[in-house]
């Protein structure tokens, strides 16, 4: 509960935004789940529980809050301090680009290169002639890509898999909100397990791909989101490599995957010596979304490791 005496001193949005950068700087918050210091997640805390435009902090900087107003925005500041849990788990809110989602605790906080292209256009980031007519979007988590890929390609019908039950109630949340519940089919699926005989046109995956050792060391932000949506094993690959290995079964012959795997371009470049990676760049991201064709996937074998599945590698 926010402290009365400090509600009456706090007037104004200013007033908000200086105290909440004060404490986040003080407890020594991480950031990076949409923002990345102190002062943009403070803006987007307070812009949001107050429904206004987050891209817009200027014009409400001398807006003077209500009482019920300054004890909300002060429980959420407080809040963001002593659960250490990410801003858009407390306003169960987050953004890529112009589109927002519901999220919570059962999901990864939505934050995709993948999704800055859809939103940019796919086809011309590829530089391809893309008009798919069947989409998967591989652990699917909150849902967010399979959305954007149903907006960018509206004639689509699209299928988003994950293996959490939990995070496909996330991801129904979404696909209501944006009323796209007659064209994308949600699947419960360790990866492709349950769509045996389906092909599509484009995949699309934001998978784990986080070390074992870097999850080991998450700072409580990072360790609050589901451990599975982040742990890619001993060097991160380890389900980006089963996506490679099955992905050609289920392209249609002229189908493409693309998919976002962080930093493992060198490992997989070892690892599939002679596999044309199509590295693709976003604004904020060199070479960690790759993209290969159908007949790219042909029989694709991992110089050195084995593959796994996601319920292998929980073991």
């Amino acid at each position: 509960m926010s402290d009365p005496a400090l509600a009456s001193e706090l007037i104004t949005v200013r007033d908000f935004l200086r105290f909440a950068v004060s404490r986040f700087e003080e407890a020594q918050l991480s950031y990076g789940h949409g923002t990345d210091r102190a002062l943009d997640e403070a803006a987007f805390l307070i812009l949001t529980t107050l429904h206004l435009p987050i891209d817009s902090l200027e014009p409400w900087l001398d807006a003077r809050l209500t009482r019920a107003e300054r004890a909300k925005v002060l429980d959420v500041i407080e809040a963001r301090v002593v659960t250490r849990k990410p801003a858009a788990y407390i306003v169960k809110s987050a953004w890529i680009g112009p589109h927002q989602f519901y999220v919570d605790e059962r999901v990864i906080v939505p934050r995709s290169y993948l999704g800055e292209m859809l939103n940019e256009g796919l086809a011309q980031r590829l530089d391809m002639d893309l008009a798919p007519r069947r989409i998967l979007d591989l652990c699917t988590g909150s849902g967010c890509l399979a959305v954007l890929a149903a907006l960018e390609f509206p004639d689509a019908e699209v299928v988003a898999v994950d293996l959490s039950s939990a995070a496909l109630q996330v991801a129904a949340i979404n696909i209501e909100r944006y009323g796209l519940k007659g064209r994308v089919r949600l699947v419960e699926s360790d990866l492709f397990a349950a769509l045996k005989g389906e092909t599509f046109d484009l995949i699309l995956t934001n998978p784990p791909y986080v070390t074992e050792a870097a999850v080991a060391a998450f700072p409580p932000e990072y360790k609050a989101e589901p451990v599975m949506a982040h742990d890619g094993g001993a060097d991160g690959m380890d389900l980006v490599r089963t996506i490679i290995a099955l992905a050609g079964q289920h392209l249609s012959a002229d189908g493409v995957m693309v998919a976002e795997v962080g930093t493992g371009r060198e490992t997989l470049e070892a690892d599939f010596i002679g596999l044309p990676f199509l590295w693709l760049d976003s604004e904020g991201s060199e070479a960690e979304v790759f993209a290969l064709t159908a007949g790219d996937l042909v029989q694709p074998a991992p110089k050195k490791r084995g593959v796994v599945t996601i319920k292998q590698r929980k073991k």
